[in-house]
């Protein structure tokens, strides 16, 4: 299930009704949509992670949804990471099945990882920014990655 602060608990089928009816609202404006996970770990007991999917409908706000998993494994920073940026490009291809037929591709989409040049992330961005990127994504880092550090942060 998937979580949402406007419509609430939603399964997949019911996301992509929420988001073409946005999407339909103002046809003529500019939208992105975007992916970003974030993740919190919980002193050994395991580490949250929180999967956002925006739909910004560009200088007029926008939607999300997100969905919480909780890893009871010991992950050091890179694994974190770099599971963050696989769960990330996981609800991609997820979102990609859910609107195939609605003309939504890859290049639609855009990813949000949540690392930047400062802090102990700024060793892993070539990394992490080629995964995605190598995966067929656009996709941004801190500060413009604001699905993963604003919206999913905000659950974690």
């Amino acid at each position: 299930m998937f979580q949402s602060p406007t419509y609430g608990a939603l399964t997949l089928p019911q996301i992509r009704e929420r988001i073409l009816d946005f999407l339909k609202k103002d046809p003529k404006k500019e939208y992105h949509i975007v992916i970003g996970t974030d993740s919190q770990p919980h002193n050994g007991s395991g580490v949250d992670f929180v999967t956002a999917v925006v739909v910004h409908r560009v200088g007029m706000g926008g939607i999300y949804f997100w969905k919480r998993v909780v890893n009871k494994k010991h992950y050091v920073l890179r694994q974190r990471m770099y599971e963050e940026a696989t769960m990330s490009l996981d609800m991609a291809e997820t979102v990609l099945t859910l609107f195939q037929k609605d003309g939504i591709t890859k290049y639609d989409l855009e990813i949000h990882v949540d690392i930047g040049t400062v802090g102990d992330t700024r060793d892993m961005i070539a990394e992490i920014v080629g995964m995605v990127r190598g995966s067929g994504y656009a996709v941004k880092t801190k500060p413009e990655s604001y699905a993963a550090s604003k919206v999913a942060d905000r659950y974690t």
